[in-house]
């Protein structure tokens, strides 16, 4: 993949009819297989969606129409459960609880992954997008994946041939977000990204329908009190799925 490419990186929303062939399936498989891991432990797996009911029900709980048309649906998530049966194959104990380590661990593994997949993806001509809204409801997402105690949900994406070339998002300058020793604070960050605010301005969001940006302090403000879903509910999800969130030592 070209490093041009990579900068001019855009989210896709609306594909063709065109079939992903089995062999770019494949290739993506092996990328994603390529992928750092966490201690080499791969407590990460992939779900990729098929069944247009399940489909329609992951769109329901993003309150994303299009997700249930992308030609290409991969889920990424925690996987502990796999290697926690390999344990117990092998010595006849098992985890009851797993610690929050492995949890990190996989959930890394995944979001590594799934950009691996991305890039892989885009190299080849393909068009991603990613579905962080599959967590509006955690509980609801596990029981339609079926997945067992062990697993969690990271981030879904949806990948085909491009059928629109949607606007640059603007990004903040990296000297917002990029630092040398130490963690830098600005005294005042409304100044910092006054220009970055009236550029969001000048961008049209396909996700709302073409409607242009809200600047991006306002963006902030909206999205920081407003809690989407049962995104609140995630430290319950994550213990009735087996994680140990436990403080004591």
């Amino acid at each position: 993949m070209s490093f041009e490419k990579m900068l001019n990186h855009t989210t896709i929303r609306e594909f063709t009819k065109d079939v992903v062939s089995k062999e770019i399936i494949e290739v993506l498989k092996q990328a994603a297989n390529r992928a750092a891991s966490s201690t080499g432990m791969q407590q990460s797996s992939i779900i990729r969606v098929k069944d247009q009911e399940k489909r329609k029900a992951l769109a329901k709980i993003g309150g994303q129409e299009y997700l249930a048309r992308v030609p290409e649906l991969w889920i990424f998530i925690v996987d502990t459960f796999r290697n926690n049966q390999i344990l117990k194959e092998k010595t006849k104990s098992s985890l009851d609880k797993i610690d929050m380590d492995k949890f990190f661990q996989g959930f890394t593994d995944g979001v590594i992954q799934a950009q691996q997949v991305v890039t892989a993806a885009e190299s080849l001509g393909l068009g991603t997008v990613f579905f962080g809204c599959i967590l509006n409801d955690y509980e609801k997402t596990i029981e339609v994946l079926n997945l067992p105690k062990g697993t969690f949900p990271i981030v879904g994406l949806g990948f085909g041939y491009p059928n629109q070339k949607p606007q640059i998002k603007p990004r903040m300058k990296m000297d917002l977000k990029f630092f040398e020793d130490e963690y830098k604070i600005e005294t005042n960050y409304l100044e910092k990204i006054k220009d970055y605010d009236q550029e969001m301005q000048t961008y049209y969001d396909t996700r709302d329908q073409g409607r242009r940006s809200d600047c991006f302090s306002d963006q902030v403000v909206k999205k920081s009190l407003n809690i989407v879903g049962k995104r609140d509910l995630v430290v319950r999800s994550i213990v009735s799925q087996g994680f140990d969130l436990s403080l004591d030592d």
